[in-house]
């Protein structure tokens, strides 16, 4: 997995993203190239397929979404909004809570395919970041010499 990643710089695709005016399908593909990691593990499926129809129409915020949507399974759309000439996108894992206790990651752009992919590569940094163990971890076997102790008073 790490010689996968090796060319995927996320500050600098960022940078790239912000500097970029309109989406062009180079562009996508090269994100899909260089930020995607789960896309080219997966078989030919509809979505796959859905997918490559949308970048041949050039549909690209239905693209981002779809890429969205394969890529970060756990992930959702909180919130798109446009306000003074600008995209806001913020993408959470928890979009049932209150703002003030998710964890969202936001971007901005002015326009919206750009927005959202820009809130896509924060947040395969953030994945990239996160420490992983190479064994998941196990809650150790209790101490054989524990008992519980009921504390109650029955008198």
């Amino acid at each position: 997995m790490i010689a996968a990643l090796r060319h995927y710089d996320p500050p600098s695709l960022n940078d790239r993203l912000r500097n970029v005016q309109a989406m062009t399908r180079p562009l996508l593909l090269e994100i899909i190239d260089k930020a995607c990691r789960r896309l080219p593990s997966l078989a030919q499926s509809e979505r796959t397929a859905r997918l490559a129809r949308l970048i041949d129409a050039e549909a690209w915020a239905d693209a981002a979404l779809a890429l969205m949507e394969l890529e970060l399974p756990l992930w959702q759309v909180r919130r798109i909004a446009y306000d003074e000439g600008e995209w806001h996108c913020a993408i959470s894992r928890e979009r049932e809570l209150p703002d003030w206790l998710d964890a969202a990651v936001e971007a901005r752009h002015a326009d919206l395919a750009l927005a959202l992919l820009s809130a896509f590569i924060e947040v395969q940094a953030l994945a990239m970041d996160a420490p992983r163990p190479s064994v998941p971890s196990v809650r150790p076997a209790p101490d054989p010499l524990y008992e519980p102790v009921a504390c109650d008073n029955f008198g």
